[in-house]
């Protein structure tokens, strides 16, 4: 089926659903492939379109076994390395969002029938572009509230100035919270997937915070906000 997304996704296609991992477009993710399942789903899309998706794995209870979340990310395999023992090391790269609309088959791996998803700006590009910069903003404060020093990721993300690809990529990297993960991959509005990982890091600041102040530790007037 075509999308506005301008690749070309199959109406079914194999997926590894992980727990605890929520996969965004642009974003990089490792995987070491061992299971004999996963094997073999690798046979077949490294000698096809080298497309997967992988789905969180909805743990809630009630859910079935491995149960993915009905939002999950598309992605295409860039590099793949085999090992002597028969396992695989990839890189996989996202492209986009994508409905899980069910569960074609189990055997020999799980395939799911899926939709792909366009995000939708949900504000003027004035407006998202405050929201990316209070966002990056904020990345920064909470940077040296935890005395960490800066990553790769946060450099990285200096030079992103589109706001959608700022904040996916910022969520996959630098978003500690897996159930606010997941619903930031889940939010197609743009500008609300913005405000939603703003508030998030507010909490975390504020937390931070107290942490240092209960420790001892330097006072907020003395914490640039820049």
């Amino acid at each position: 089926m075509g999308t506005d997304l301008e690749i070309i996704l199959p109406e079914e296609i194999p997926v590894m659903t992980l727990p605890q991992v929520a996969f965004f477009p642009q974003a990089l993710l490792p995987l070491h492939i061992f299971e004999p399942r996963y094997r073999e789903m690798l046979k077949e899309v490294l000698a096809t379109n080298r497309l997967m998706a992988v789905a969180g794995m909805d743990q809630r209870p009630g859910r079935g076994p491995e149960a993915p979340f009905r939002v999950a990310g598309i992605g295409i395999i860039r590099a793949c390395q085999g090992n002597d023992d028969g396992t695989s090391n990839l890189l996989v790269q996202g492209l986009c969002r994508a409905a899980v609309e069910g569960i074609v088959t189990e055997e020999p791996y799980r395939k799911i029938r899926i939709r792909a998803l366009a995000s939708d700006p949900g504000a003027d590009a004035a407006a998202n572009e405050r929201s990316r910069e209070e966002l990056a903003r904020l990345l920064r404060l909470k940077q040296r509230l935890s005395a960490a020093p800066e990553g790769k990721m946060a450099a990285f993300l200096k030079t992103v100035d589109d706001p959608e690809t700022f904040v996916d990529i910022a969520a996959f990297s630098l978003c500690d919270n897996p159930a606010v993960k997941q619903k930031l991959l889940e939010t197609l509005d743009v500008h609300r997937r913005l405000e939603l990982f703003a508030g998030q890091l507010r909490s975390e600041i504020a937390g931070l915070r107290i942490q240092r102040q209960l420790q001892g530790g330097i006072s907020d007037d003395k914490i640039g906000e820049n």
